[in-house]
């Protein structure tokens, strides 16, 4: 059985597991190849972990949870108009707040338009125009260029869909659980995933598979579980006291997140998790939020290896 499992994010609706794979093993086998040649350089270290075979690293998709299902109810050509309920608005509004605080570029929201959702729903027409303000924002920055309004509508609506539809929470943890197995020692997740990720670990601590799961090392790339409003508060298990339940199964935590990944608002999670995450912070290039361009970080190798040779909380 793998002992590397990977959890994608959103937009990957039209892929499957098997593409996935031919994409994401390889880089993440690569970071952790990159990761040991730093370390052998710095203080010649001789490789005390093997970089995994593929056979070691799983896939958990779920991303055909979200392809539409051939009807005109399922049509993906969004446009402002369909950022419908609060809860969309509101990550909406936090993408656009974060890109404007780390892409000089951008335009701030201005008041009006970061305020609590009470009253918006009534404020269609204002709504309306705030949204698209961040559509224009949000497909101007420098990290964005290119990216079509369905496109971010698209995602958002995954998020929010996930976070308030049971039926397909349920399954996309399944899709997770069934890789999870006694000689899974990391769990490498992003985007989305991260959220699945957690509380796919959580749930088997919950139904008493603690005692056989023994993951050393989870490694979130550009998550958004820090997002108090929209994420965080939302998690199964809840908060307790505004900080959140460490899974039982999990010895060791890296969060990783990009200095611009508008995704990863809350880039130190540490807060509401726990001291015991190590947050730590990346450059991606043009590509910020890139699934691979995190697998190839130092960063993510090293503490993929660290997993893998037990060293992490023995």
């Amino acid at each position: 059985m793998a002992r590397v499992v990977f959890v994608h994010g959103v937009g990957k609706q039209y892929l499957s597991e098997d593409s996935l794979v031919r994409d994401i093993v390889p880089e993440l086998r690569g970071g952790v190849r990159l990761a040991m040649a730093e370390a052998a350089a710095r203080d010649g270290a001789d490789g005390a972990v093997a970089v995994p075979a593929p056979e070691d690293v799983a896939v958990a998709f779920y991303g055909d949870l979200f392809r539409p299902a051939g009807t005109r109810a399922d049509d993906e050509n969004f446009q402002a108009a369909d950022v419908e309920s609060d809860l969309e608005f509101e990550l909406l509004m936090g993408w656009w707040a974060e890109a404007a605080r780390t892409d000089p570029q951008v335009p701030a929201p201005d008041e009006s338009g970061t305020r609590g959702t009470v009253g918006w729903a009534a404020a269609q027409g204002l709504r309306l125009k705030t949204v698209r303000r961040a559509l224009d924002a949000l497909t101007g920055a420098q990290f964005l260029e290119g990216v079509r309004d369905r496109v971010l509508i698209g995602n958002l609506k995954q998020v929010v869909r996930y976070l308030t539809d049971p039926g397909i929470r349920t399954r996309a943890q399944a899709a997770v659980a069934a890789h999870l197995t006694p000689d899974t020692r990391v769990v490498v997740a992003h985007s989305l995933g991260t959220v699945l990720a957690y509380e796919a670990l959580c749930a088997a601590a919950a139904r008493g598979e603690g005692a056989d799961l023994d993951v050393r090392m989870l490694v979130t790339l550009g998550s958004p579980l820090g997002m108090r409003g929209v994420v965080l508060n939302r998690l199964h298990p809840a908060p307790v006291d505004g900080r959140a339940v460490w899974p039982r199964n999990l010895r060791a935590w890296t969060n990783i997140a990009d200095t611009t990944d508008i995704v990863a608002v809350v880039r130190e999670i540490a807060p509401a998790f726990g001291p015991a995450v190590n947050d730590l912070v990346v450059h991606n290039g043009t590509h910020m939020h890139d699934a691979t361009r995190y697998l190839t970080a130092i960063e993510t190798g090293r503490a993929i290896a660290t997993g893998l040779a037990g060293t992490a909380d023995e």
